[in-house]
């Protein structure tokens, strides 16, 4: 990831700091908190392990935060558990009503042509789940970007078809 020509976190952090800094965000799967430490937003860094005491050590699935509390809510190349459904089920819930789902996921996992997920059937399922999808940004060939909003008065599916991810791969360097 060092060597990819543009960061993910960075396309999402531009995003935000040209967009409302009084919104609450969340960061699922925040690694090193990049978001927190370059926007004016507060911002929930999430991570399954830390110990940092700024960051919220928890599974993404169960967070502390409170229903309809967060504007954004951000997964950058996080969605990585096979159970990753209850992720976004859980940003659902802390969601405001069009509040902002932010997904950065790895090319090479919603690639149908190699194993990957239909990132169409990606984006339907997540749809299914009270979102509309305002763009997909195809640019970069290292990941893709989902930008959903969550529906005002959202019915989520009583059965979605989550399509499996494909595994990253790392390659040895």
């Amino acid at each position: 990831m060092l060597h990819w020509p543009e960061q993910p976190v960075n396309v999402i952090i531009n995003w935000l700091k040209s967009h409302n800094a009084s919104w609450a965000v969340a960061d699922f799967g925040c690694g090193n908190a990049a978001v927190a430490k370059n926007v004016k937003n507060e911002v929930f860094s999430i991570d399954l392990v830390s110990d940092d005491p700024s960051l919220i050590a928890c599974d993404m699935a169960h967070t502390p935060l409170e229903p309809s509390s967060i504007d954004v809510a951000i997964f950058c190349l996080s969605l990585m558990g096979i159970n990753y459904p209850s992720y976004l089920e859980e940003a659902n819930r802390v969601l405001k009503p069009s509040g902002w789902l932010v997904i950065a996921e790895v090319r090479s996992r919603l690639d149908p042509n190699n194993g990957g997920a239909d990132p169409e059937k990606f984006s339907k399922a997540i749809v299914q789940l009270g979102f509309s999808l305002v763009s997909k940004d195809v640019k970069n060939k290292m990941f893709i970007l989902f930008y959903f909003r969550k529906k005002e008065k959202s019915k989520v599916a009583k059965s979605i078809d989550w399509p499996q991810l494909k595994p990253c791969l790392y390659k040895r360097r």
